[in-house]
């Protein structure tokens, strides 16, 4: 199921404050107001469907808190999803930058599950590559990932640790999400690009008497007037079962020249006779790695579709 709270602000939404979302935290959240102040909200009923980067529309209630009574049309949403839930990471981002390393070692299928969710969401994804300052490891990461640029993606190599410089030309006038696995960095990252940043996820722990479980909130940071970034939890999966096959299919750039030449317009580039798709990777034109992950996830998401329709779900 897709997620709701897309609309526009409804007539019952009535003169609340207009603000963006700033820090989620279960059914808890930071709002920024217009003059800039921080307002900890809750929301209506069983409503928690909101993000960081959503602009909301609030009302002050008792106690010095608010509530968030709607929200605005998204221009984007990333999320994960599996079997039996959803999580949404950020909401109206311009681009999505996944943070590896060659130390430890990252895992490929998370990140080609990230960027089939960002082509999903229609918006752009860039990779980082820290620690480059091991440059041995960091050589052989970049050999391996020749591929990205194949596929129009940019990969910045950097060491967070001694400069932010690459990264923070294509950070300029863009609301950025910072998505990975944890060990690659993404707190350093987050740590020089905004130095007070501990102590802001102190008094925001504080605030929302998050305790140890800050770990899995996510937040936003400005970046001067006209750029801001999303601190998201470190993941170790990333379920894309919210999207249909054709969606899928179409998440993958190196089968869009090739989609709709099938021989059967429902092809699901399994095993099918005469498939462009599986023509076009028999002659080396699609990544064997992309393919069969592509594969798997079908199989895997028509298995769970069959279930549920099985269960009257």
């Amino acid at each position: 199921m897709k997620p709701t709270g897309q609309k526009a602000f409804t007539a019952d939404s009535g003169s609340g404050l207009e603000a963006e979302v700033t820090a989620a935290f279960g059914r808890r959240f930071h709002v920024e107001l217009p003059d800039g102040k921080t307002l900890t909200c809750v929301t209506r009923g069983r409503k928690s469907e909101f993000a960081c980067g959503d602009r909301a529309r609030v009302q002050r209630i008792a106690g010095g808190e608010g509530i968030i009574k709607d929200v605005a049309p998204r221009t984007s949403l990333l999320y994960r999803s599996d079997a039996d839930r959803q999580k949404l990471i950020a909401a109206n981002v311009d681009q999505v930058i996944f943070v590896l390393a060659a130390v430890p070692s990252y895992n490929e299928e998370l990140l080609n599950r990230c960027l089939i969710a960002a082509e999903a969401a229609k918006v752009q994804a860039i990779v980082v590559l820290n620690k480059a300052d091991l440059e041995a490891e960091t050589a052989r990461a970049k050999a391996a990932l020749a591929w990205l640029a194949d596929l129009g993606y940019t990969l910045v190599p950097l060491c967070a640790k001694q400069s932010i410089a690459p990264l923070a030309a294509h950070l300029e006038g863009k609301l950025s999400v910072l998505v990975g696995q944890s060990g690659m960095g993404k707190s350093t990252i987050i740590n020089t690009l905004v130095p007070d940043a501990g102590a802001r996820v102190g008094e925001f722990s504080a605030a929302l008497d998050a305790g140890k479980h800050t770990t899995t909130s996510a937040r936003l940071y400005r970046l001067g007037a006209a750029a801001a970034i999303i601190d998201s939890p470190g993941l170790q999966e990333f379920g894309v079962y919210h999207l249909t096959d054709d969606e899928l299919g179409y998440a993958f750039p190196e089968f869009r020249p090739y989609l709709g030449n099938c021989r059967f317009s429902n092809c699901r580039h399994v095993n099918e006779p005469d498939c462009a798709i599986l023509a076009a990777a028999k002659a080396g034109k699609i990544r064997a790695m992309r393919l069969a992950l592509y594969q798997r996830l079908v199989v895997q998401h028509g298995e769970w579709r069959a279930q549920r329709k099985a269960q009257g779900r």
